[in-house]
């Protein structure tokens, strides 16, 4: 399922963090999932990705792709 939310954290140093849905659900974010590559994802970036259950059960957000810019 497409969903469209805010990063709300972003641990550089781990590479995971969480966006929170415009349904205020939160999701578990993994810097692999960020599709430009970059590995990085700034606090407040206005993002769009696929909703899922991960590894351990939890949802998190998959193909990342920013919706307002670099």
């Amino acid at each position: 399922m497409r969903v469209e939310g805010i990063v709300t954290a972003f641990d550089e140093a781990r590479g995971d963090g969480e966006v929170t849905t415009d349904r205020g659900e939160r999701l578990y974010l993994h810097c692999v999932a960020i599709a430009d590559g970059s590995r990085s994802v700034a606090l407040g970036a206005r993002v769009a990705g696929e909703r899922r259950v991960g590894r351990r059960g939890a949802d998190e957000i998959g193909a990342l792709e920013r919706l307002d810019g670099p």
